[in-house]
C-alpha cells in the first residue's frame, strides 16, 4: 500500500504532456534523455577559455589525520561532516571533547577540529549562495513572486501554461514549484533568468521552447516540467550533501570531482545541478562569481551580507504522535522515501495504512489525525499542512505535511486543532497509489527533515531508520521493532498510543 511517488509523477506527466502532444507515460521504466546547453546565454568561447587560464584556489595535501578548522555551516550534522572530511565521528569526537555527543545539528560559526584524510581532485571552493536563502524558508516571507515577475520585462510575465489542474501565470508557476520542492522562489527565479533570459528577453528563443532548461525528455516539456526536474536535481544534490551520502561529482566529459569539505549544502546542490548539464569550461563558469552567483546578485543582492541561519544548534523535532488515534493499529507501509514527488533525496516521508474492508483503494472511515497542537495553513485537493508554531507561516518553525487525505470530512485552512483532532480520511487522492493510505513529511524552517536524519522521525518514541532502497525501513523503540511493508502484512502493523 505504499505511497509511489514515481506513479503520481507518472499521472502528473501524463496530464500535462497531452496538452503538449507529447506521447504518453506509462511506467516507471528509465527513459533515455540527452541534455543541451541553452546558447543564447552561455558565456563566448572567448570568455571560457580566457577564464579557464585563471587557477582557481587549491587546498594543500594533508597528511593523514591532520588537524584542520573547520567552521559549522548552518544545518551541519556529524555524520556529514565526517563524511566530507573522509574522516568518522569517534575521531571528531576525540579531537573535540567538549562535544555532546548525543548533538543533532551545529551551531553555525561554531569551530571544530577536524581529522581530515585527503582525497584528490577536491571542487570548487566558491560559496554561491547560503542554505538559508536556498530553501522556501523564514527568508522568503513576504516576498511577492508575481508582483516581481510582472514588474520584469522578460518573457516569464506573460507566460502561461495549464500546471496541477489550473491555468497559472509565469510568476505563479514559480511559487507552485517553490512551495512543492521547498526551494525558494529567489533561486528559482534566478535560474530561469540565468539559463533563458526569463525575466530579461521579452521572447523566449525558439529553440529553447521545447527544453528551456536544455533537458531534452519527451516526458519534461515545456517550462513547467523543465523547472519541476530542476528543482528535484537541486534536491537531490542539497540533501545528499546535507546527509553525507554525495562524495562526487561526474562530469559529462566523463571526469569528476570531489566536492570541497568546506562546501555548504546549496553550493553543491548547484555544482550537482550544473555538472549534469554544461561541458567543463562552462560548469566552471557555472559555479564560479561570475556564473549562477552573479546573476542571483544583480537580481536580488548579494547573498551572503546579513543573512541569518535558518537551522539552530541542537536542533530537537517537536513531541509528535502517531497520525492515527491512539488505541488504533495501523500498517506501516512505508518507510523513509521522497517527501514529494521527483525522484531520490529528501527521504523524509513515512506511509501509514488502516485496514480496508474491500483492500486496494476502498474508502475508510478512518482518520488520519493531527501529529501535535497546531492550526492548518494550507489546504488543498488530498493536502493538508499542519503549522505547529501556528503563526500562520508555512516557512517558518516545525511542519508536518499529509498526503493523500480523501475529500470528505477534511480539515480547512485556518483551522486550530489539538493533537489527535481528525484531519481527514486517508484515500488514494493525490496521486496514483497502491492502496488508500496517509503520507506524512516534516520540515523546519522550510527545509525538509530527513526521516532518518540528524533529527530523525520520531512518533511517541517510534524511531524511523530508512532500508537498503526507499519505501523499505523500520520503526524502532526499546529494542522493538516494526519493519514497512507495502502489502500490509503483520509484521507492519503497530499500535498508536501505547507506553
Amino acid at each position: 500500500m505504499g505511497f509511489k511517488l514515481c506513479s503520481v509523477k507518472n499521472k502528473l506527466l501524463f496530464a500535462l504532456n497531452v496538452l503538449v502532444a507529447a506521447s504518453l507515460l506509462t511506467s516507471c521504466t528509465e527513459v533515455q534523455s540527452t541534455m543541451v546547453v541553452p546558447p543564447i546565454f552561455s558565456p563566448t568561447q572567448a570568455t571560457l577559455e580566457a577564464e579557464s587560464l585563471t587557477p582557481y584556489p587549491t587546498r594543500p595535501v594533508y597528511a593523514p589525520g591532520t588537524l584542520v578548522d573547520y567552521s559549522a555551516q548552518d544545518g551541519d550534522n556529524l555524520d556529514a561532516i565526517a563524511s566530507h572530511f573522509n574522516t568518522t565521528v569517534p575521531e571528531i569526537l576525540e579531537a573535540n571533547p567538549l562535544m555532546p555527543k548525543s548533538i543533532t545539528t551545529l551551531q553555525a560559526g561554531y569551530t571544530l577540529k577536524i581529522p581530515i584524510y585527503y582525497k584528490a581532485l577536491w571542487g570548487s571552493q566558491f560559496q554561491i549562495i547560503p542554505d538559508a536563502l536556498y530553501v522556501n524558508g523564514p527568508a522568503q516571507t513576504g516576498f511577492d513572486t508575481v508582483e516581481f515577475v510582472n514588474s520584469q520585462p522578460g518573457w516569464l510575465k506573460n507566460y502561461t501554461v495549464f500546471a496541477d489542474d489550473h491555468m497559472r501565470t509565469g510568476g505563479e508557476l514559480i511559487d507552485l514549484v517553490a512551495i512543492n520542492f521547498s526551494i525558494s522562489p529567489r533561486v528559482l527565479l534566478a535560474l530561469a533568468e540565468y539559463q533563458t533570459g526569463a525575466l530579461s528577453q521579452p521572447v523566449l528563443a525558439d529553440n529553447l521552447r521545447v527544453y528551456p532548461l536544455g533537458y531534452e525528455d519527451q516526458f519534461h516539456r515545456g517550462f513547467y516540467l523543465q523547472l519541476v526536474w530542476a528543482a528535484s536535481l537541486l534536491n537531490n544534490g542539497y540533501y545528499r550533501w546535507r546527509n553525507g551520502s554525495l562524495d562526487e561529482i561526474n562530469r559529462t566529459d566523463g571526469t569528476l570531482e570531489i566536492p570541497d569539505p568546506w562546501q555548504n549544502a546549496a553550493s553543491i546542490a548547484f555544482q550537482h545541478y550544473f555538472s549534469q548539464k554544461l561541458g567543463i569550461l562552462e560548469y566552471n563558469h557555472a559555479i564560479h562569481e561570475n556564473g549562477f552567483y552573479m546573476t542571483y546578485k544583480s537580481l536580488f543582492g548579494d547573498p551572503w551580507l546579513n543573512v541569518q541561519p535558518h537551522i539552530p544548534g541542537n536542533l530537537q523535532q517537536a513531541e509528535l504522535v502517531f497520525p492515527f488515534a491512539a488505541g488504533k493499529t495501523w500498517a506501516f507501509t512505508g518507510g523513509p522515501h521522497e517527501s514529494w514527488w521527483g525522484s531520490g533525496e529528501p527521504y523524509g516521508a513515512l506511509d501509514f495504512a488502516p485496514a480496508t474492508a474491500g483492500g486496494g483503494c476502498s474508502p475508510t472511515d478512518e482518520f488520519a489525525v493531527a501529529l501535535a497542537d497546531g492550526q492548518i495553513v494550507r489546504t488543498e485537493p488530498a493536502i493538508a499542512v499542519l503549522d505547529l508554531d501556528m503563526d500562520g507561516n508555512e516557512r517558518t518553525g516545525w511542519v508536518i505535511y499529509y498526503l493523500h487525505l480523501g475529500l470528505e470530512d477534511m480539515v480547512y485552512q485556518g483551522q486550530m486543532v489539538k493533537t489527535g483532532d481528525t484531519i481527514g480520511h486517508p484515500s488514494c487522492e493525490g496521486g496514483e497509489s497502491t492502496g488508500t493510505h496517509v503520507h506524512i513529511t516534516r520540515k523546519y524552517n522550510g527545509e525538509w527533515m530527513e526521516a532518518d536524519g540528524a533529527v530523525p522521525f520520531n512518533l511517541e518514541g517510534w524511531i524511523a531508520e530508512i532500508g537498503v532502497r526507499p519505501y523499505l525501513g523500520t520503526l524502532t523503540r526499546k529494542g522493538n521493532v516494526i519493519t514497512a511493508s507495502d502489502s500490509a502484512s503483520g509484521h507492519s502493523a503497530i499500535t498508536a498510543g501505547i507506553k
